[in-house]
Formats: structure tokens, C-alpha cells, sequence
């Protein structure tokens, strides 16, 4: 949903449809007739729904109650799963391994499934901060993108490939955004100088795809997750995007099911 221009809640679902994709990640409406009118909507359309959460607050307290009362609001929709993003990139590993195991114990309670994104500047915005997340919680799963430690790091990661493999075999959902050592995004995945950047993510998602397929997955979804500026390039004093978002994300998931095979044999 994240950039779409369509002026209704119905053409947006409906484009997202009719363009090939098989479902949407988005957050949902807090009021209650619209979160309904969504449900409906998704289940005539014939959309999957992936709820996005973003934890509010400064302190752990605060970030809990907000997650809480959005993982209870999310009850009412058929969801394949939430994307949590929570803690701060600032905060120390003790407080954010709270939030992060409070998350868990609150999903686990309400029956759901939740997935922590790879984010900057929360828990999870670099490969240190994520690899002494897993060392205290195992257990935890995540929605896998590398764009956010690209641009963390400086790099395509080419020297951190040990902490690549551990959330790869924990990762259950992708994001399909391409970055680079100087930006979350790069400015199109289809210019030929961001090339060595797209391969260097595609092979990280076809890891993810070949660990879901040898352990025998119902389904991994990708999202493709290109979005409007200010991650997309614009240009000086007129603000108009260099490229169009749309057929950004359209060119991703055609793209995809073709490097990545049929998605529907998992």
C-alpha cells in the first residue's frame, strides 16, 4: 500500500489484484468499520494480508502497551502472519531483548504469528545488534531485508556473510527492496550499474527460497518493497520521483517469479 495513489481503499486492492500480485502487507484501520470493511474487501478481491506493526513509544513500556493493543486488533483479520518492527537502534540489548521476548510471548498467547523486520533504527538495524538478539532468543523469526544493513554498513555485506546465513535460516518472509552501501533503495533495480547490488540480493533470497523448499514450507510470500520518496530519488527543487514506484514493484515480482521459479510448488 505504502506510496499507492489510488483514491479508495477498493481500486488500490484492486489494482494490487489485478497487476498479478497474490496479496498486501499494509496496517490496518483503527476504526472498527473500516477494519471490517477491509476484511471484507480482502476476502472478495481474493487477497492474502500481511499485517505490518510498528511498535509506538520512547521507552520499553510504552512500545509493549502499543504492541499489545495492535496484536489484539489484528485478531479480526485473516492474517498469514505480522511484520513487527520494535525496540531502538539506540537502546541498549537488554532493553531491546524485552520488547523483542514480550512481542513473542504476547503473539504467542493470542495464537499469532510474528515476524521481526530487519529494520534501521530499531532493534535490528545491524548485524551486531541482530546477532545478539538471536543468541538470546533463538526461537525468533524474521522478515528478511538486507537493503536496511546495506546502507547500515557501508557495504554489500560481502565480508558478513555468518551473520547473512543466521537470518536466512530464520527468515520466513522477504522484503524485496534493493540497497546499496549509500542508500536503502537503490534509485531503479533495472538500471544497469545496480546490477552487481540486485544479484547481490537475489542470492540472498533464493538461499531463503531453497532453505524454505528443503524444509518442506507451505508457502514464502516476498514483498516487493520499492518505495515512494523520499526512499525514491527525486529530482532537485521539484521533487518529482525519477522513476515510477509502481512499475518498480511490478518489474520486482515478475522479476522474481522468474529468477526464483513457481513460488506456488513450496
Amino acid at each position: 500500500m505504502w506510496g499507492m495513489e489510488q483514491p479508495t481503499l477498493e481500486s488500490k486492492l484492486n489494482l494490487i489484484k489485478d497487476t498479478g500480485f497474490d496479496g498486501v502487507e499494509m496496517q490496518i484501520p483503527h476504526n472498527n468499520v473500516e477494519q471490517k470493511m477491509l476484511g471484507a474487501l480482502l476476502n472478495e478481491i481474493g487477497l492474502d494480508l500481511v499485517v505490518q506493526v510498528r511498535a509506538d513509544g520512547s521507552t520499553v513500556d510504552q512500545q509493549i502497551d502499543s504492541l499489545e493493543k495492535e496484536l489484539i486488533r489484528t485478531l479480526d483479520l485473516k492474517t498469514l502472519f505480522i511484520n513487527v518492527h520494535c525496540g531502538k537502534d539506540y537502546w541498549p540489548l537488554v532493553e531491546n531483548i524485552r520488547v523483542i521476548s514480550t512481542a513473542q510471548n504476547i503473539a504467542s498467547t493470542l495464537g499469532i504469528k510474528i515476524l521481526h523486520e530487519t529494520h534501521r533504527a530499531r532493534a535490528t538495524f545491524c548485524t551486531t545488534s541482530t546477532m545478539a538478539i538471536i543468541k538470546a532468543l533463538p526461537e525468533i523469526r524474521f522478515c528478511a531485508d538486507f537493503s536496511h544493513w546495506c546502507c547500515v554498513h557501508n557495504s554489500l555485506l560481502q565480508d558478513q556473510q555468518d551473520s547473512i546465513d543466521r537470518v536466512i535460516e530464520r527468515s520466513d518472509y522477504i522484503h524485496a527492496r534493493v540497497g546499496s552501501a549509500t542508500s536503502p533503495q537503490v534509485s531503479d533495480p533495472r538500471a544497469t550499474e545496480w546490477k552487481e547490488a540486485v544479484d547481490a540480493h537475489v542470492r540472498w533470497w533464493e538461499r531463503i527460497v531453497k532453505h524454505h523448499k528443503n524444509s518442506g514450507s507451505a508457502f514464502l510470500p516476498i514483498c516487493s518493497e520499492f518505495g515512494p520518496p523520499e526512499y525514491m530519488v527525486t529530482l532537485p527543487s521539484t521533487g518529482k520521483p525519477i522513476a515510477d514506484q509502481w512499475d518498480i514493484n511490478c518489474y520486482m515480482k515478475d522479476m522474481l517469479k522468474e529468477r526464483l521459479g513457481n513460488l506456488d510448488s513450496l
